[in-house]
């Protein structure tokens, strides 16, 4: 059995990163639930981060919608002007190296399965419904994941651990299947009026589920903003919004 550190939208604030790869703590293998890049002006530096750091301890590295919309340069389903703009700004600053890292080491689907100690696991940015667009909450699961055991999920940018039980025909089980919900919320983008850097720890052997918050040197984050593009996305890290 072991311990899994959950990390999704790390969105280019390697301060972020570093302060929440610092609190791991018995960590043994990392998932990682996309959107690595943009928004923030480190794009670059979080991707050679956890390359040189964490390469060999990563077992999911998915595109998010993010990487999917920079790598194809389709920004259609950006939902603003100001989102567009970020990422084309994003893309016009990629290294060939991150360009490379994020064809090569990244599940390109935004979706991946795999067992994790016996459990069945689903790892998707989004959810089964869009893999990079939709989310999933509490409320609103945008899929049916009843063939699973636990679903790690993304891009809302607001964490969340919950249990489901579908009806099914096993009378050892009082006729219910069990699917953990995970949502490690953002590490560099919070939006749940949290501003601080987010992330999630699965222990498989006893299947607790630990929501973290790291603080970060946020006014250090800030300050690498330069004005290239709308000043929204250097404000919200201060109220995580």
């Amino acid at each position: 059995m072991s311990r899994y550190a959950i990390l999704s939208d790390i969105h280019g604030n390697l301060f972020a990163l570093k302060e929440v790869v610092n609190d791991f703590v018995d960590i043994d293998y990392i998932i990682l639930l996309g959107d690595l890049i943009d928004y923030g002006m480190q794009s670059n530096e979080v991707i050679k981060f956890i390359h040189d750091n964490l390469t060999s301890k990563i077992i999911c590295n998915l595109w998010g919608n993010h990487e999917k919309a920079i790598l194809t340069e389709d920004y259609n389903h950006f939902s603003s002007k100001r989102g567009v703009e970020s990422a084309q700004y994003t893309n016009s600053r990629l290294s060939d190296f991150s360009k490379f890292y994020l064809d090569n080491e990244c599940t390109h689907e935004g979706i991946y399965q795999m067992p994790l100690d016996g459990k069945r696991v689903l790892a998707v940015h989004g959810s089964l419904n869009d893999y990079y667009w939709k989310s999933i909450f509490p409320d609103n699961l945008n899929g049916e994941y009843a063939d699973y055991d636990i679903v790690l999920s993304g891009h809302s940018h607001y964490p969340h651990v919950f249990q489901k039980f579908y009806e099914v025909d096993n009378p050892d089980m009082r006729n219910k299947k069990s699917v953990l919900f995970i949502n490690p919320g953002s590490v560099g983008q919070p939006r749940n009026h949290n501003p601080n850097a987010q992330y999630a720890v699965l222990d498989t052997e006893t299947m607790a589920v630990e929501l973290k918050s790291v603080k970060y040197p946020k006014n250090e984050a800030m300050g690498l903003y330069d004005g290239s593009f709308d000043d929204f996305y250097r404000k919200r890290l201060e109220r995580g919004i």
